[in-house]
């Protein structure tokens, strides 16, 4: 019986998440069972056919194989401890497409889930999807069993389907977009067995041979039935802790060669860091010795604070702090830092409590951190100066025990802010790299050069900020958007411009994104030039506004409120946006495309069980193109500020209205700069791979939003950091 539309698209998103799901009650069997080599398709396995392995937990990497077949350019995450992920983007040679080159460039998405580990006589077992969301190249389904048979050779066999039963699914035809699920093909047709067996010669070498179903009739034939199975050889050799380079044959009638790299988030080269150690707490001095210190008499004097203030503040300004406003009384102390130098949010925190003990009077017992951002308070914690004095040096986690951490006061009338502190300019050049990935005409697309960036605050909260950008050299020129029927081609700028008519899509859908490559100029450009005003109207409502040239394509005004207690894992917001698309040669001038975008969102951080450590992000409502729908986002950030996350984007348009891949999908990543110098630093590096722009799901790109400024001195995020409180 043929399944419904309605059933499909149901285990089209029910069936990955059952693989997280899963993951509960496999997690508490046992530890997983750790790769040797990693396979052409860029997953854990023999030499092309899978295995049941994974890789250490958190671990990133990359493959690139090339062989006469085809040319595999894979990234792999291990987004759990037993579910390892695949995005691969690969030259299959033997198939012609509109471009009549002999060869096609597809992007394909893998997923397995190590269901059992070893144990006893047991076998490892996983179960995966391969090219499940593609054009179906590559695409098969598999259950396969790995055991150790010595500690150096290691066993594998397998049912496959599809492609790893020697059998080529039917490509996408003309007119099906495509980046969706083919969920009637999973497990179907005849299975075939194949299996793999390895050798760990010693450190650095290992040896693999497999039995492969796969012919590559599609490569080699044109889909022509070849041969029912054959025999790959290979050598992997691994040099360093994160590098391997292979050489292999498949079915000694080719050969190929392969290098992967990877990276564990969780080891960073500087894992202790390269800044500076703190000043020591200074412990106060007996009643004896400092009497009148004691007894708070000196409150008295209006000369006090002021005093004190310019200190603390010279001080936490060395450490990368700038201390807003104090309040000091003769037994309590409030300061209001704005953290601009550690990543996490308790290092600062820290340090600050450090240098209070040694700026403030005896007296003064209770000591009240308020963390803000951008001149709105997000948090306050609150500490007793006889246990900073007495756990200095214990374990970060016995501070955490006796500190309180509750939502900041919005309004208090007893701060003093400090001298000369408003109005505030900063500015900084540096060169900046734009990145594009996947696309089918062009695998790599890229531009470089340099940005000015300046800011200027002219009180608490109102920012105006600014940037300017001179491009340097790259691939990414101006052109205008595809013309329908003829991929790989593009209309000229000149006509695109001369035909207002061709803003608008054949299918009504106003091009808000597939003509971004307009923007791109040789002349200085101005993709920024905002004032935002930041406030917290009450103690668990943040409200941003921003107006300006709000990105290269828009400008307009973009109103935010964002509801996040401060130990809630649930924030909710709301964004409204009235925006007009801007000009593609005139950087202050406008074009006719007017818009009114807004979301309801909702914010989920896990802090417990297999999903701790992960951030769930749903956004229901209006986009650019008028189109509306919901976005969902899964994020998985490390106590040393790896982020890496995917997203997905559905809306009213139809899968023709959309184009290529049917729906917005896409994978995101932001590394911490201190995580490679060493060197203490909030700046990020960020990116988001999608493999196509296209004009269906797509958001105003606002800096500043709220979500992300107020969470950092939140409980979740502030405690997962909570390691960094004595550095």
């Amino acid at each position: 019986m043929r399944r419904s539309r309605l059933t499909s698209r149901l285990m089209a998103t029910t069936l990955p998440t059952a693989f997280l799901v899963g993951s509960v009650t496999g997690t508490a069997i046992a530890e997983p069972m750790i790769a040797r080599n990693m396979s052409t398709y860029g997953l854990p396995g023999g030499i092309e056919t899978p295995t049941a392995e994974a890789l250490p937990d958190g671990t990133l990497g990359a493959t690139l194989s090339w062989s006469d077949y085809s040319q595999r350019n894979n990234i792999v995450f291990q987004a759990m401890p037993r579910l390892t992920t695949v995005l691969r983007y690969s030259r299959v040679e033997g198939i012609n497409d509109h471009n009549d080159l002999g060869h096609i460039w597809d992007r394909s998405f893998d997923l397995r889930f190590q269901a059992l580990d070893e144990s006893g006589w047991r076998p490892a077992v996983a179960i995966g999807l391969q090219d499940f969301m593609g054009t179906g190249v590559y695409s098969g389904e598999y259950i396969v069993a790995t055991k150790n048979i010595t500690p150096t050779i290691r066993a594998s066999a397998g049912l496959g389907w599809g492609r790893l039963a020697g059998k080529t699914r039917p490509l996408l035809e003309d007119g099906d977009q495509g980046g969706k699920p083919q969920i009637d093909d999973w497990f179907t047709g005849s299975a075939k067995p194949f299996a793999s067996i390895s050798w760990q010669v010693n450190d650095k070498l290992s040896l693999a041979a497999e039995y492969s179903n796969d012919d590559y009739m599609r490569e080699t034939r044109n889909g022509k039935d070849g041969d029912p199975g054959h025999l790959n050889l290979a050598a992997y050799y691994r040099f360093g802790e994160n590098y391997e380079v292979g050489l292999y044959s498949l079915g000694g009638e080719t050969f190929g060669a392969q290098f992967s790299f990877s990276l564990n988030p969780r080891r960073s080269p500087y894992p202790s860091g390269l800044e500076k150690a703190p000043a020591p707490v200074r412990p106060r001095p007996a009643v004896s010795a400092d009497p009148e210190g004691w007894s708070g008499q000196w409150a008295q004097d209006p000369t006090a604070q002021p005093a004190i203030q310019t200190a603390l503040g010279d001080a936490l300004a060395k450490e990368g702090q700038v201390l807003e406003s104090m309040a000091l009384s003769a037994n309590r102390a409030e300061v209001r830092i704005q953290n601009k130098r550690y990543i996490q949010q308790a290092e600062a925190i820290g340090r600050t409590a450090r240098l209070m003990t040694r700026a403030l009077p005896p007296s003064v017992e209770t000591l009240v951190i308020t963390s803000s951002a951008d001149g709105v308070p997000t948090s306050s914690v609150t500490l007793n100066r006889a246990d900073v004095e007495r756990l200095e040096n214990t374990q970060a986690g016995k501070i955490a025990d006796a500190a309180v951490l509750t939502d900041a006061r919005p309004y208090p009338g007893d701060l003093v802010m400090s001298d000369d502190l408003y109005p505030r300019f900063r500015w900084s050049i540096g060169p900046y790299f734009d990145l594009g990935l996947f696309d089918p005409g062009e695998p790599l697309r890229y531009e470089v050069g340099a940005e000015a960036r300046a800011s200027y605050e002219f009180m608490p909260g109102l920012i105006l900020t600014g940037a300017l950008r001179q491009r340097a050299f790259g691939s990414i020129d101006q052109k205008g958007p595809g013309i329908p029927g003829q991929r790989g081609e593009h209309y000229t700028p000149e006509e695109y411009e001369a035909d207002p008519s061709l803003e608008t899509s054949p299918e009504g859908v106003p091009r808000v994104r597939s003509d971004s490559r307009m923007y791109r100029s040789d002349s200085p450009t101005i993709p920024e030039l905002t004032l935002a005003w930041y406030a917290r109207p009450s103690d668990t409502i943040y409200t941003r506004v921003t107006a300006g040239l709000l990105e290269r394509a828009y400008g307009g005004v973009s109103a935010e409120a964002l509801w996040k207690p401060v130990n809630s894992p649930l924030a909710l917001g709301i964004e409204i946006n009235r925006v007009r698309k801007r000009d593609f040669e005139d950087v202050f001038g406008f074009r006719d495309y007017e818009v009114t975008t807004g979301h309801i969102s909702a914010y989920y951080e896990f802090t417990e069980g297999f999903a701790q450590g992960f951030t769930a992000q749903l956004d229901v409502g209006q986009y650019l193109a008028g189109d509306k729908g919901a976005t969902i986002s899964l994020t998985r950030e490390f106590a040393n500020g790896w982020r890496i996350g995917a997203f997905a984007t559905k809306t009213d348009l139809s899968e023709d209205e959309f184009g290529e891949g049917s729906f917005d999908k896409g994978i995101t990543m932001s590394i911490p700069i201190s995580w490679a110098t060493g060197q203490p630093s909030r700046q990020r590096a960020s990116s988001t791979l999608r493999s196509l722009s296209r004009d269906g799901g797509a958001r105003v790109d606002v800096n500043g939003r709220l979500y992300e400024k107020v969470r950092d001195s939140h409980s979740v995020k502030l405690y997962e950091g909570w390691g960094r409180f004595w550095r």
